[in-house]
């Protein structure tokens, strides 16, 4: 059988032998420990099983520590020689997470290219007349079905899609640019002979949102304490809103201190927790920590990787955690780096997943995680916003006030926080609008982080599982329900 990667981990915990389980087996640690030392090299391992003793050849590929987890390279054949050999360790195999922001609109699968027909050139151009490149445009003339055309504009702004002849209209029109902009949505768009030209909304990074409409931080007091906060997800890019003091690269194979931000989804979402950071004049306020768990090139992030983020966001010093990622299938190792961070004193907030009203993802399912589901306000996204495609009921006793059509729910939601046309950070100082639980969870910590460093005693408790379990007592008392149901919003949202 080919092989395939599994983590191996003690029987508890993300290290063999903890001043907490200070009795484990010789065997255990010292098998952890000679697999530190051969690193991406191809080792032979003798194991005794029964009277018999077996070579099992695997290679390890990356090491959290001397004597805990490790990732490695396995015929899954070869696992149970593992196991038997040393009873006191788990194999784990490797799963993959995603980025929990909602998905953009596209075609469906099957629907052929059309090369005949009607051409209509669509040019998308901002308020200040300028030209917008670089721009996805989805066009659907049966949207039920996912029947259209799709292009990305060139550098004049446009793109020539193709449609049958007999389209007079577009159903509905969307527009996704890369930054500066505000994603758009046109429905009923008639197509005339010339094309047909798009304005586009201008992000004004000033923007009141949902999460300054229900945080407005100018009319917080200024703090003076110093909160760390880990964004594990695609990287930190440069941006003057953003106070990122380290970090580091968890995916296996790439540079440990690469933590640029490839993709923007993890900038996004650390604009969003240091927009709470009001300081007195230079103060720290709000510490951004980026750990990248998702490969540069694209793609999933492994249950190691992160595993690996959270162990290096405990030592770094980190109260809370942001993981906007979700789906892997429920593992051991996941969950015991998040029961390791709980009983450090640093807790996870973690996003539910878009999956339209599906189950809480895992690991937002996790009991030691924070769950965080998403609203949305009527009013703060501007008219032909895409954002609007996620108003549905049921509506809060606000009325303005929705959960998002694309957040997942259940008993496992702790709470809610404002997920629907977000404005917030990309990199190179640029802005952009996203929605999604990824966007809800952000919104979370970042008022718990804004809160706890006002109140001020409480992050500078020992890092145990008691200033974890204070610091959930405290913003608790702080929560209120919007008039949603438990499954939608658990115990509500977190308010100053």
């Amino acid at each position: 059988m080919k092989e395939q990667k599994f983590i191996i981990l003690p029987a508890k915990g993300l290290v063999a032998r903890t001043s907490e389980n200070p009795d484990v087996d010789d065997n255990v640690t010292n098998f952890l420990t000679t697999l530190s030392g051969h690193t991406n090299t191809v080792k032979a391992f003798a194991f005794k099983t029964s009277r018999l003793v077996k070579p099992v050849s695997f290679k390890v590929l990356d090491s959290v520590h001397e004597d805990g987890v490790k990732l490695v390279k396995i015929d899954p054949e070869k696992i149970s020689d593992i196991q038997m050999a040393f009873p006191g360790v788990r194999v784990v195999r490797e799963v993959f997470f995603n980025k929990a922001v909602i998905p953009k609109q596209k075609i469906a699968p099957g629907i052929k290219k059309l090369t005949v027909g009607k051409s209509i050139k669509i040019t998308l151009v901002s308020e200040a007349d300028e030209k917008v490149a670089g721009a996805q445009v989805i066009a659907f003339t049966d949207f039920q079905n996912g029947v259209g055309a799709q292009g990305t504009t060139n550098a004049s702004g446009h793109t020539t899609l193709k449609f049958p002849i007999s389209t007079k209209a577009i159903q509905r029109l969307y527009v996704y640019p890369k930054h500066t902009y505000w994603p758009l949505l046109r429905k009923n768009l008639k197509l005339g002979a010339g094309g047909v030209d798009v304005s586009l909304t201008l992000i004004d990074p000033a923007y009141a949102d949902a999460v300054h409409y229900f945080y407005n931080n100018a009319t917080l007091p200024k703090i003076n304490q110093t909160i760390k906060v880990g964004v594990i997800d695609t990287g930190v890019g440069t941006h003057r809103h953003i106070n990122l003091v380290g970090g580091e690269c968890t995916v296996e194979g790439e540079n440990n201190n690469d933590i640029t931000d490839y993709d923007g989804h993890g900038t996004h979402v650390a604009g969003i927790v240091s927009s709470f950071s009001r300081k007195i004049n230079n103060s720290p306020g709000i510490e951004i920590l980026s750990y990248r768990v998702f490969p540069k090139r694209g793609g999933g992030a492994s249950n190691y990787s992160i595993v690996k983020a959270i162990d290096r966001a405990i030592a770094s010093g980190c109260h809370l955690i942001n993981m906007s990622l979700g789906g892997g299938d429920p593992d051991d190792a996941t969950k015991d780096a998040i029961a390791e961070a709980h009983s450090k004193g640093v807790i996870c907030f973690v996003a539910t997943g878009n999956d339209d009203r599906g189950e809480v993802c895992f690991p937002a399912n996790f009991s030691l995680s924070l769950a965080v589901s998403a609203m949305g306000r009527k009013g703060t996204f501007p008219p032909h916003a895409e954002a609007a495609d996620s108003v549905v009921a049921p509506y809060g006793k606000d009325k303005k006030n929705f959960v998002a059509s694309f957040s997942n729910i259940g008993n496992q939601v702790d709470m809610i926080a404002p997920g629907v046309g977000i404005v917030s950070c990309a990199p190179d100082n640029k802005f952009a609008v996203m929605s999604g639980t990824s966007m809800a969870c952000p919104a979370a910590t970042g008022i718990v982080a804004r809160l706890l460093m006002e109140e001020g005693t409480i992050i500078n408790l020992l890092p145990n599982s008691h200033r974890s379990n204070s610091m959930i007592k405290f913003f608790g008392s702080k929560m209120k329900s919007l008039g949603f149901k438990t499954r939608y919003e658990g115990k509500g949202m977190v308010f100053r």
